[in-house]
């Protein structure tokens, strides 16, 4: 075996794999692919043994019986190893050999023979055999033979992609040596190009030919010649002294703009040595210029947008946050040194979200920048519009009159966004709304000027949108009542002041509890018992809502298990759902744990979700019901009647129970009229195979209506007020007592 083998044992066989070089080329192969390997023997049973011995060990075995075959597979395909027996009936192994080397397959090749004689292996080795296995050999000398052969080539490819990397690394250096990026000049003592590469011509077309022996100055734009005089002249008596200057050069392109070029000059003296005896001791030593000249036209003009980016909005080229509170600064400060008022606008685009949602980004964005071009045009001299981001704009209106100076810039800007918007063939139409805060009345500062006309504005779309509002104290004072409600709110879930109450659902014909609808209570330290309309939709808007449902799940399952202890009929709970809620993915697994881990059943549940739930994000519902009721969750519709898509949705939608709304059981004041849209409901209920609730009975006029329209299970002060968990307790016990 050769020497080399010790060197390159190594790695398992099997956990080789080499990607294979192309066809008639000895390139080498990476670490990537199985090695192909072609088996040739003419005894079936070693080609079988060989096969076996080799399976697995991560190759692409293929077997030739003959000669001919050999060089069939050769000639079609190419491979990373050959196992060549040298008897074969057709031929010898070495012709074999000599067919690859001819064709150059790349191939390394391990000959093995029975053959005792050295002119057979010598006749191999000499054709380039990696190694000669005299048969009979142990597969373990083959295996390790296999291993080195595939290593070598592994480092023959290792070597040859390094002696390709530093060829290439060559040719790099002499280009860049030989085509400079830059120009490359020098000048004699009396300025004088005494040498310019071909550079000069590519970047400013002027030719090698004519500025040679010509004067610097008729290559540096006028404007910069004095600089150039003096940098160029300067300290003569210091040749080793360098330095970089700034200088744009004449151009011949097409535009004939100057470009600007970074110079790094070195002085250098144009005399012959000191100890040449070609000096002459009488003549006074001279210095010329070595320069090379660096184009950075691009990198300028780059920076200059880069600048003017740092204090625009890239989207509609408006001044951004940054300039704008520097302009809003300089604007105070002139306001206070002429005593005079000026006025900041805090301007917010109605429907923008919705038309962003609906129409893409791309849309969103057009008109973000049509928006901005007609607000621009209301402006009057010396105003400042600016974008904060998203659909916020300002607008800083210095030097007021009085008030009605914003006024008037403020129905303009209300006058400009009513004509429709038409984008990608889509009219669209928006409007804005308005806050403005006055200067030095409703702030000093820059802060406190942007928080109150943003409270204005937000004071504005709490009063129906499309208009303008001037800040006032009161304002304020609501903003903080809003925060101190969310630390409140924050702090009672914390501290346990919410609580459950129920709310219960009786048979109209056996006065008995068949379920309860949970209503949420906050039992505030200062404003007593609050209901969950005070507080739930600011807990939506404030992102607590998650939260609260969380702890509202446990409460529930809490309670229902108490009720399940006193014994009876099993009474079903109801529970209102926030449209964020059943829109978190998890909300299904944790209301199916609290279940398991409370012992309740299912069926006991009902989910209570109203029909904005299926208009927000219908596809998103109508898989989380599905789940709930393949866990035997039923579905109720809450305010059935008061949407616009009531009927569809009943269709889509898996829904179990139909709530008719309180609104629809007031108008109900005489069992002796009629009441449309009450039987209309109830019918679509029969109709549909439907449980049906009515709610907010409160008079024997209601209940003995919708009785005999065949409602059979009603809630209301007429039966019950809202309960709390004991009382609630009491009133089973009693009932399951008497059954």
């Amino acid at each position: 075996m050769r020497p080399e083998a010790d060197v390159l044992a190594g790695n398992a066989l099997g956990q080789l794999a080499f990607s294979r070089p192309p066809y008639g080329s000895s390139a080498p192969f990476r670490a990537e692919s199985p090695a192909h390997v072609l088996l040739v023997d003419d005894e079936p049973r070693i080609l079988s043994s060989l096969g076996e011995l080799l399976k697995g060990r991560g190759f692409v075995l293929t077997s030739a019986a003959n000669g001919i075959e050999a060089i069939q597979y050769l000639s079609q395909a190419p491979f990373d190893l050959v196992i060549l027996d040298l008897r074969l009936p057709d031929m010898s192994g070495h012709d074999i050999m000599d067919f690859m080397n001819t064709r150059q397959t790349g191939a390394n090749m391990i000959v093995t023979s029975g053959d005792r004689e050295i002119e057979a292996a010598i006749g191999a080795l000499k054709r380039g055999a990696y190694d000669y296995l005299r048969k009979p050999y142990s597969p373990e000398e083959l295996l390790k033979t296999i291993d080195n052969a595939l290593k070598q080539r592994r480092l023959q490819a290792e070597n040859q992609h390094i002696a390709g990397q530093l060829e290439s690394s060559e040719k790099k250096y002499r280009y860049l040596v030989d085509s400079s990026p830059d120009i490359i000049y020098t000048l004699d003592h009396e300025g004088r190009f005494t040498f310019i590469n071909d550079r000069v011509t590519q970047l400013l077309s002027f030719s090698h030919d004519e500025l040679m022996g010509e004067h610097y100055s008729a290559l540096v734009h006028e404007d910069d010649l004095k600089r150039a005089d003096y940098v160029f002249n300067e300290g003569r008596g210091d040749y080793r002294r360098s330095r970089n200057v700034e200088l744009r050069l004449k151009s011949r392109h097409a535009d004939g703009e100057p470009r600007t070029f970074i110079h790094e000059l070195m002085r250098i003296p144009l005399n012959a040595d000191e100890t040449s005896p070609l000096r002459d001791p009488s003549q006074r030593e001279q210095f010329g210029i070595y320069g090379v000249a660096r184009d950075i036209s691009e990198r300028k003009r780059a920076d200059e947008l880069i600048a003017h980016q740092a204090y625009h909005d890239i989207l509609t080229d408006l001044p951004n946050r940054v300039m704008f509170k520097d302009r809003l600064g300089m604007a105070i400060l002139q306001a206070k040194r002429n005593n005079v008022d000026l006025a900041l606008m805090f301007i917010d685009l109605d429907r923008f979200k919705l038309v962003n949602d609906t129409l893409g980004h791309g849309i969103g964005d057009e008109l973000l920048q049509q928006t901005a071009a007609r607000l621009k045009a209301c402006l009057r001299r010396g105003d400042t519009l600016a974008r904060l981001g998203g659909d916020e704009f300002t607008a800083i209106l210095p030097e007021l009159n009085d008030r009605q100076d914003a006024v008037v810039i403020a129905k303009k800007f209300l006058e400009c966004l009513q004509p429709t918007f038409q984008l990608a063939g889509q009219s669209v139409h928006i409007s804005a709304s308005i806050g403005i805060a006055i200067y030095p009345t409703d702030g000093e500062s820059i802060d406190e000027l942007i928080k109150n006309s943003d409270i204005a504005m937000y004071h504005m779309k709490a009063e129906g949108k499309n208009g303008y509002s001037f800040f006032d104290r009161s304002m304020l004072d609501a903003s903080y009542q809003k925060i101190a409600l969310e630390h409140s709110l924050r702090v009672a879930l914390e501290l346990g002041q919410l609580e459950m109450y129920y709310q219960p659902q009786v048979d109209v014909k056996t006065r008995k509890i068949v379920g309860a609808e949970a209503l949420m209570r906050w039992n505030h330290p200062e404003r007593g018992f609050l209901g969950a309309g005070e507080f739930l939709p600011f807990a939506e808007e404030n992102g607590l809502i998650i939260p609260i449902s969380d702890w509202m799940l446990e409460a529930i399952c809490l309670d229902l298990r108490e009720w399940n202890s006193v014994g009876g009929e099993a009474v079903r709970l109801s529970l209102n759902l926030s449209p964020q809620y059943l829109d978190r993915g998890d909300f299904f697994e944790k209301l199916r744990n609290a279940l398991v881990r409370h012992h309740i059943e299912p069926s006991q549940i009902e989910v209570e979700v109203t029909e904005n739930v299926c208009i927000h994000n219908p596809q998103t519902a109508i898989e989380q019901l599905d789940k709930l009721c393949q866990l035997g969750v039923s579905v109720a519709i809450d305010d059935f009647g008061t949407g616009y898509s009531s009927l569809s949705y009943l269709h889509r939608f898996p829904i179990h129970t139909i709530k008719i709304d309180r609104s629809f059981v007031m108008e109900i004041q005489d069992d002796g009229s009629q009441f449309p849209v009450v039987l209309a409901i109830i019918s679509i209920a029969k109709g549909l195979g439907l449980n049906l609730v009515a709610e907010g009975i409160e008079t024997l006029v209601q209940e003995r209506y919708l009785e005999n329209a065949g409602c059979k299970t009603m809630q209301g002060y007429f039966y019950h007020e809202p309960l709390s968990q004991k009382r609630l307790l009491e009133l089973l016990r009693d009932q399951a007592n008497l059954q």
